[in-house]
């Protein structure tokens, strides 16, 4: 098998664990997990499903913080090594382009993404229904609301961490306004961050249990030396409820709504207490890695069961290997993603 290395910075201070011996999956998780526990905050009763990034000489993330009156919102929070966290105690003030207050009705599942030398954060919310929230940031301390990209109904938006072909790109998966029972993901180019495109098929479910029922994009995708490493989620439907694993495929560098490599098992999926038991169980949901160039180390955040936040380490070559061995790729993967 080929070597794959990692195209961006080193990060040589960012939290890892050797994989433990004898172990034989590509995927290992933090023995301290969760790393986010229950009541984080006096009015937040679970964190879970959020994004975090480096950020000057520590580390800074969004978090999904799910109030004790059931509504979600986007909360801040800092730290020195990504493992333990202090969050803002208010949820993010938003505001128009005016500066004018402007909060959405609720928002969850933060991305967190910087492209150029702004930070984009892309989230859920209510649109008139199911739809896509932006914000963007430059310091952390104002957050300018974006117009919304598409029309409801779309959940699961992440961007790209650079331009591609002149072009912002971004992943999302058109929905319902329900707790949708399918979804593929498709990807949409903007030259403006306004006016969005050119949409095309990326990948849908598959036959592959852990999948069969719909897909979505998950943290921010890795440029590789081998093109654009993604781990997203896949459904199943059982007979106690949906289960929510972990993917990774590869797309095409400069055309990456064709797919390259598509792992056909998952490389995470819940087994631990914190994944199968809590607010929804048998939830393993990614929104954001962190990597470094030189080692080639990766670490997965998750959110665990509606109700933690968990982390879990690989290498990519760990799991560069492990998707060739399970190679799975379709017709309709690798094609464009127009007809």
């Amino acid at each position: 098998m080929s070597n794959i290395k990692l195209i961006g910075p080193s990060m040589p201070d960012m939290p890892w664990q050797d994989k433990p011996a004898g172990y034989q999956l590509p995927v290992w998780r933090y023995s301290e997990n969760p790393i986010i526990k229950r009541n984080p905050l006096p009015n937040v009763a679970r964190i879970f499903n959020s994004a975090v990034m480096q950020y000057g000489d520590g580390y800074i993330g969004v978090f999904r913080g799910e109030q004790r009156d059931g509504m979600p919102h986007i909360y801040l929070g800092r730290s020195k090594d990504a493992i333990n966290w202090e969050f803002e105690p208010e949820k993010i003030n938003f505001t128009d382009e005016n500066g004018e207050p402007f909060m959405p009705v609720y928002a969850y599942d933060p991305r967190l993404v910087k492209v150029d030398d702004t930070y984009y954060i892309i989230w859920c919310q209510d649109g008139y229904g199911a739809s896509i929230g932006m914000a963007k940031t430059t310091d952390f301390k104002t957050f300018t609301r974006i117009e919304s990209p598409f029309l409801p109904y779309n959940r699961n938006a992440v961007l790209f961490p650079r331009r591609i072909n002149g072009n912002y790109v971004m992943l999302s998966r058109p929905c319902d306004n329900g707790h949708t029972a399918f979804g593929d993901i498709f990807l949409s180019e903007s030259p403006d961050m306004e006016f969005w495109g050119r949409h095309r098929h990326v990948m849908g479910k598959s036959d592959n249990w852990w999948e069969s029922l719909k897909i979505g994009g998950g943290a921010a995708p890795i440029e590789t030396s081998e093109g654009w490493l993604i781990f997203y989620h896949g459904v199943v439907n059982t007979c106690n409820g949906y289960v929510y694993s972990i993917g990774a495929a590869v797309l095409d560098i400069n055309e990456p709504s064709r797919v390259l490599h598509r792992c056909s098992n998952y490389i995470l999926t819940p087994e631990e207490w914190y994944e199968e038991r809590g607010f929804v169980p048998n939830v393993c949901f990614p929104c954001a890695t962190l990597s470094d160039s030189d080692t080639g180390r990766i670490a997965i955040y998750y959110g665990c069961a509606d109700s933690y936040v968990g982390v879990a380490f690989t290498t990519v070559q760990d799991v560069w290997d492990y998707i060739l061995k399970y190679d799975s790729v379709s017709l309709t993967d690798a094609e464009l993603g127009k007809r």
